[in-house]
């Protein structure tokens, strides 16, 4: 997952950068295995660091947590960015974007745990899922390609049928992901009043081309 930290100058910074980054992925992992409730000495046994290192970086499990989510969700970020890059469509970008998403509990399901695992909470972050949706959500309203009166609820609901799509994907490793993915994409779309036809032609476009996970 991506860090989005800068490189250090020194041996000294390079240093206190492993340990904090230690720390961080091991709290992603913790949080992909739904331990958020692990303790600090647990925490720093994962990443193989002393214990007395954890104060050096943060101040709490709190903040580490955090932290660590905030990085998990913008991996999904980058990723998702570099996938969109020159779509004009506000309705288009939606539907690849949800269509990616789905996607990912094959491709990288470490990270789609990690967001299984907040739960709604994903859907308020300041990063991440949320912010990209909602912006798309109120292009496309605007251009007059969606039909939706409260921009949040239609956020919601949206976000509500990915965390159960990807519920379900995880429970059933032997589904097809792409196919069930895009037949969410579909019913979210007619939620938003497109019609069957537009729908139905935006669910099927190819996706973009996008970077390994």
């Amino acid at each position: 997952m991506s860090t989005g930290l800068t490189a250090p100058q020194n041996r000294v910074d390079r240093r206190k950068q492993r340990t904090r980054q230690a720390l961080v992925d091991a709290a992603q992992q913790l949080l992909a295995e739904g331990k958020s409730h692990s303790s600090i000495q647990e925490i720093t046994d994962a990443a193989d660091v002393g214990f007395g290192s954890f104060y050096n970086h943060f101040e709490s499990k709190d903040q580490l947590f955090e932290v660590a989510l905030a990085q998990a969700l913008q991996s999904y970020v980058d990723l998702r960015d570099a996938v969109v890059v020159g779509l004009d469509d506000p309705a288009e970008i939606f539907t690849v974007s949800f269509r990616m998403t789905g996607r990912l509990q094959r491709e990288n399901p470490e990270l789609v745990r990690v967001l299984l695992n907040t739960g709604t909470k994903a859907l308020v972050h300041e990063a991440g899922l949320a912010p990209r949706a909602r912006h798309d959500i109120a292009a496309a309203k605007e251009a007059g390609r969606f039909d939706v009166e409260n921009d949040e609820l239609a956020l919601m609901a949206a976000g509500g049928a990915m965390l159960g799509l990807l519920q379900l994907l995880e429970s059933h490793p032997e589904a097809d992901a792409a196919s069930l993915t895009d037949e969410m994409a579909y019913s979210v779309l007619r939620m938003f009043g497109m019609t069957k036809r537009e729908a139905t032609r935006l669910r099927n476009r190819p996706l973009p081309p996008h970077p390994e996970v």
